[in-house]
Formats: C-alpha cells, structure tokens, sequence
C-alpha cells in the first residue's frame, strides 16, 4: 500500500473545500456556529473537518471506504493484520480486549499493575481475574515488568485455563516485559496474549528501541498514538496480532465501548500520524534518542541526581527500557518526586509527566527541541545548587505485599449493595472500592475482596505516612465503602 497517503484526511478536506450547504451534525457547521473566543484560540481549520459521516467520509462501525483504508494503512505499519481506530482512548481498547478474549465466568491473567481500564472491562465481561506480581524494584520504588516465570507458575498453580492473559507494557516508567517469552508460555496453555501498548506506539521506529508488541508475536494490543507518536489526544489504535483472535468479535465489542459519533478530527489525526511515522519515522526517532540520551548524559553530571538508565536496569535486572522514558530521582538531595515536580514548574515553568514518592518522569519525543531539554537541564542544576530545597536523603522504602482473599469477582462486586464504615472499623468486611497507594502504585485491594488485618495494617501504613491514596471516595480515608 501507499504510506504516502492519507485517505481519510483527504477525503475530510476535500468534503469541505467543496462548500455544501450542510445540514448534518454537528451544528456549528464548520467555523460559522462557533464561539468567537474558540476560533480566537484554534483557528477555523479544525472546525471544517469536525464533521460526521458525510458523503464519502465512510462510517467508523461499517468502514468500507477511507476509513477502512486508513485503518488497512495503519495495520500494514504496524505490523498487524488488522487494526480499528478508536476514538475514546486506548482505555476502550482495553474494555475491548477484555470483552473479545473472556466472557462471563471465564478466567484471565491479569498483573497487578494493570491500568483500570482492564478492570473496567473484567466488571462488563464478568470475567474472573487470576492476579499475578509484577516485579518490584526497591532501589527506584518502582513495578516493572512482568516475569514469564511467574505467568508459568500461575498457570501451574491454578490459572491452567485462562482464556487470555493481560501485560502492561512499556510501563508509564518505560519497563518493558518479555513479550515474546510470555507469548509462548501462553500459547502453550491455549491462552492469549493481550497487551496493553499505551506507552508504546513508538517502539517500532527504530532498531535502538525494545521490540514493540506486534513485532514479538502478541495477539492484541492497544497503543496510545497520541502519547509518543503525534496524534491528537484521545485518539488510539486497536490491533489483531493473530488469527487466534476472533475478529469479528472485537468489532462488535468496539462497538459497545466506543461512541455512535465518533470525532472525525481525532480519525484524521490518526491517519496523519500514521503517514508521518510512515516517512519520516526513523528520523523522529533519532532525533527523540538524541535528545534523551544528552538529556540523561547532563543529568547524572549533576550532584545529588540519578538517572535510570540502561545500565542501571541491567544491574537491577529490568528486562528492558525504553530510553525516551527519562526516569530521575534527588532522593539523595531529599527532595521527593512531588516536590521536585512542583519546584521544575514553579521555578522555571518546566512541566513533566509524572513524579512519585521518589521519582520524576520526562517523556521524551521527536517534538522536543533541544531549548526544552536545556532548559529542563538547567532547572534540576538550579534546584541541586539551592540547599533551602534539600532536606534528608530518602531511603529506600521496603513493601510487604500480599494478594488479598476474592470474595466477590469485579462485576459482581460494582452491581453489589455497599455501605460506608468507619476505616478504623473496615478489617474482615470485604472492600466496596479500590486503595492503591502511590507508592507503590498498584491496588493493595479491588472491590470485591477481603481486606484482611495484615491488608488493613498496610493500608494504615502508607495512610500513616501520609501517601497519596487513589480510589476511595473519602480521600482522607477515614471511612471506606464496603460490599454488605
């Protein structure tokens, strides 16, 4: 096929060059019906292609024309042997592999630092989760990626027919899993392997990255275009990697977590990405790698600075690391990945992706210029040199983790009656919500499980120490619903 073309944009463009006296959704017909201070702001052009399925713009839920193309061009790219676009995030596609791999009662491998939308779809599937652990890595507090050892040894102790097993990979920190090891293992148990990519779109664009997951044999996968490949946000790619996935099955569950009136702007953008990634995709990725690897060279000249680089994951045992994720810590300085987030930006308007307990994350892409990178350079150097900011070096945090008692499955457990307790009063009653502490950064409890005395006391630890929270409705988790 020709990845010089951009059917669907074009069509796009070429409907409104035409001047049709339009009576269609949406309203505002192109710039006309649009607010002064929006077009002030956007310009027009993004309101003459936020159109809907107009005369030779094709259907997203029946594409035969340039959207099925587009989609064709996209999964030639990849690598897949099929791919549907999704306009409501890679959270749907998640929703989506959920629902085509494991229906009612069925069994899943899910680790336990899977995104929430993978719970979303156990609770509309009403599959059973079979949690696994990722890897954990004390010196940088932070979960990895996920050992095929431990997929073997679920499927030997009780996870022998699964339907699907579920893989988080990169991670938001850029670890990346075995995925073909894994693959294997789950082949061999009739399983298959679905992968969430969110963070990965990118990997295929140069022999200096990790293998991405089409290309290591995985059977679905959902990649985020708009985090590191130049689409616009919320635009995503659904993929079939094999014909161990039934096809049309997936369409029809895309069909129920993705909106009747999809953004044809966001299609667009997907289907210029594609085409740029396509022609120039070796180039972006060059220059991405040039900028990450100076980016991470300056840091660790810094005093009181580490960086997670590709030796450090070496010693650490990390399987692999994708280098445009730029991963640093002044742990050593005492300043804690929150504050040293809010300093960058208070200081020098520097603005990054992510911080933890420890740990400050860049993402790195082809769009950044060297300025963005100097400038981030020199904040961290500005905050090192000032000691009002330090305080004690932080020492590395040891996690006791136990996977909690299932009383109920996700589904089960959302439709189920819940009350509100006291915290103090919620050992032995059986969670209504999720708590997961950042750190560690994965649920020390889901709803519908046994939140034992030896859960609660860690939850009360991290709740002690004052950790960020996620989940409860009470953010000072004082009271917690619980399933009656």
């Amino acid at each position: 096929m020709d990845q010089g073309r951009t059917p669907l944009l074009d069509a796009i463009v070429e409907f409104g060059n035409g001047e049709p006296a339009y009576f269609r959704i949406p309203g505002h017909r192109f710039e006309q019906g649009v607010s002064p201070r929006l077009r002030a702001a956007f310009g027009d052009g993004v309101f003459r292609c936020d159109l809907s399925e107009a005369e030779g713009l094709d259907d997203l839920h029946q594409a035969e024309g340039v959207i099925r193309e587009a989609q064709e061009l996209a999964a030639e790219l990849w690598g897949a042997r099929e791919a549907f676009f999704l306009v409501n995030g890679t959270t749907c596609g998640n929703e989506a592999m959920v629902l085509s791999t494991a229906r009612q009662g069925e069994r899943v491998m899910v680790p336990r630092n899977a995104h929430k939308s993978i719970l979303m779809g156990l609770i509309m599937s009403g599959a059973e989760p079979c949690y696994v652990m990722p890897q954990y890595y004390e010196e940088w507090n932070l979960w990895g990626s996920v050992d095929p050892e431990e997929i073997r040894k679920e499927f030997n102790r009780g996870g022998d027919g699964c339907k699907a097993v579920f893989v988080v990979s990169p991670t938001y920190y850029g670890v990346c899993s075995d995925l073909r090891k894994i693959g294997n293992i789950c082949h061999e148990h009739g399983a298959v392997l679905c992968v969430d990519e969110a963070h990965g779109s990118h990997l295929y664009f140069s022999d200096l990255l990790p293998e991405g997951a089409l290309q290591q044999g995985v059977d679905l996968c959902s990649q985020s275009i708009h985090k590191t490949a130049g689409s616009l946000t919320q635009s995503s790619l659904l993929q079939i990697g094999s014909d161990r996935v039934d096809r049309d099955w997936v369409a029809a569950n895309l069909q129920m977590v993705q909106s009747t009136s999809p953004s044809y702007v966001l299609m667009a953008s997907l289907d210029a990405a594609r085409q740029e990634l396509a022609l120039h995709g070796g180039e972006m990725m060059e220059k991405a790698l040039e900028l990450a690897d100076g980016a991470r060279r300056e840091l660790k000249r810094i005093p009181g600075i580490q960086v997670l680089d590709r030796e450090v994951a070496s010693k650490i045992k990390i399987h692999q690391l994708d280098p445009l994720r730029l991963v640093f810590s002044a742990r050593e300085l005492g300043i804690g990945g929150y504050r040293m987030q809010e300093l960058l930006y208070e200081q020098d308007v520097v603005s990054t992706e992510l911080a933890d307990e420890e740990n400050v994350v860049c993402v790195i892409t082809f769009a950044n210029t060297m300025q963005d990178i100097n400038r981030l350079i020199g904040a961290v150097k500005r905050i090192s040199e000032q000691k009002e900011f330090h305080g004690k070096p932080l020492k590395p945090v040891e996690w006791t983790f136990s996977l909690p008692d299932k009383a109920l499955n996700p589904r089960e457990a959302y439709f189920h009656k819940k009350v509100t307790v006291n915290w103090a009063d919620a050992a032995g009653m059986v969670a209504g919500e999720m708590i997961v502490p950042y750190p560690p950064g994965i649920p020390l409890i889901y709803p519908g499980e046994l939140i034992s005395r030896e859960i609660w006391q860690q939850v009360e630890d991290c709740r002690r120490r004052g950790l960020s929270i996620h989940g409860p409705a009470d953010r000072s988790m004082n009271t917690i619903q619980i399933i009656v």
